[in-house]
């Protein structure tokens, strides 16, 4: 007589697909940590390429000799630079010397929301560069902001800054031309330059006024 097929409990058989279920989650988490452990030197070399490629706008990689992305402070939120949020400020040095300083800033009054903004100040006040990393202006009217969309491809408006201080410019000058000021725009779009130009005048003002202390704090955070 042949013997009867053996039949699992069901309790046997929960046990088991338990287990199968176990090795595998514990070869794919093993998988997944050695995929990460090997892309993560390329993930980090592309973000720190991408951030150069934002600070080299700026702020010329010749007027500093440093290792910019390692050289940093971080910053609390800041109300003078309209940061909500912890950022991170990086310091360009010459020769062992203050060269610049470069950081975040918002406009939070711009027509349709927050401008974000990248700014670098000289150690000598005077601003380098700055660049609009976010906004939501109308596009065609208040987007001329940015360099790229600027159809003034030559002079675009946002250079307009460049080597502006406040020991040659006085504050009240560091408004757009309807408001009395310096700075141009463009009829029919004064909100988003105003909102702008008023950003970038308090990250100077605050640039001047912690500047030493900037540069004296130890790597990794503001005093």
């Amino acid at each position: 007589m042949s013997a009867a097929p053996r039949e699992f409990s069901a309790p046997g058989m929960a046990v088991r697909t338990a287990a199968i279920l176990f090795v595998f989650v514990i070869i794919f988490t093993g998988m997944l940590s050695a995929a990460y452990l090997w892309t993560k030197p390329a993930i980090e070399a592309s973000a720190a390429e991408e951030k150069m490629k934002l600070v080299d706008e700026v702020l010329p990689r010749g007027e500093y000799d440093n290792a910019l992305l390692q050289d940093t402070v971080s910053l609390p939120p800041t109300a003078e630079l309209g940061l909500s949020d912890p950022s991170t400020l990086y310091r360009a040095r010459r020769g062992g010397q203050p060269a610049a300083l470069v950081f975040e800033a918002v406009a939070p009054d711009g027509y349709a929301g927050k401008i974000r903004l990248i700014v670098a100040v000289r150690a000598d006040g005077k601003v380098a560069g700055v660049r609009v990393t976010q906004h939501k202006e109308t596009p065609g009217l208040g987007d001329y902001i940015e360099p790229r969309k600027d159809k003034n491809k030559a002079h675009p408006w946002i250079t307009q800054f460049n080597d502006l201080a406040l020991a040659e410019v006085n504050a009240h000058e560091w408004k757009v031309r309807k408001d009395g000021g310096r700075i141009d725009y463009h009829a029919g779009a004064t909100v988003t330059p105003r909102a702008v130009t008023k950003a970038v005048l308090k990250a100077v003002q605050w640039a001047d006024a912690n500047r030493d202390s900037l540069f004296a704090a130890s790597g990794g955070a503001a005093k």
